[in-house]
C-alpha cells in the first residue's frame, strides 16, 4: 500500500508541475524591427513593392509636420492611421455582408410584417 501511495503522489506531483509549466512565459528571442519613416525610406519601399507606380504622394503628406512633432512622427502617424482605418473598413464590410444575408425569422416591423427579402 505504501508503494501505491508513493506512486500516486509522484503522479500528482508530475501533473501539477506539467500544468504549472503551461502557464509559464515562453522564452523568446528579441527580433530587430526597423522603422522606415522618412520620405527616402518610403520612396525606396514603394519602388520595391510597386515598380509600376513607384512612390505616389499627390498631397505631399510625407513632407508635412503634423502637431510640430517632426516629419518622421507625421509619417508614422499616417501609416498607423492607414492600418487602423483599413481594419475598420474590413470590419464594416463583414458587417454589411452579414446584415445582407442573415434574416431573422420573426416580424421586424411595428406592423408585424415579414422581414424584407435579402435579394
Amino acid at each position: 500500500a505504501n508503494n501505491e501511495t508513493n506512486t500516486m503522489k509522484s503522479a500528482i506531483l508530475a501533473t501539477l508541475v506539467a500544468s504549472a509549466a503551461a502557464f509559464a512565459p515562453a522564452q523568446t528571442g528579441r527580433s530587430a524591427t526597423t522603422v522606415s519613416e522618412s520620405k527616402a525610406d518610403l520612396s525606396s519601399l514603394a519602388s520595391g513593392l510597386n515598380p509600376v507606380v513607384k512612390y505616389y504622394d499627390p498631397l505631399n503628406l510625407a513632407e508635412q509636420d503634423f502637431w510640430g512633432k517632426g516629419n518622421e512622427a507625421t509619417i508614422g502617424w499616417l501609416r498607423q492611421s492607414e492600418i487602423k482605418h483599413g481594419r475598420i473598413a474590413m470590419f464594416a464590410f463583414v458587417g454589411y455582408i452579414v446584415q445582407s444575408n442573415v434574416v431573422f425569422p420573426w416580424a421586424q416591423t411595428m406592423a408585424g410584417g415579414a422581414p424584407p427579402s435579402p435579394g
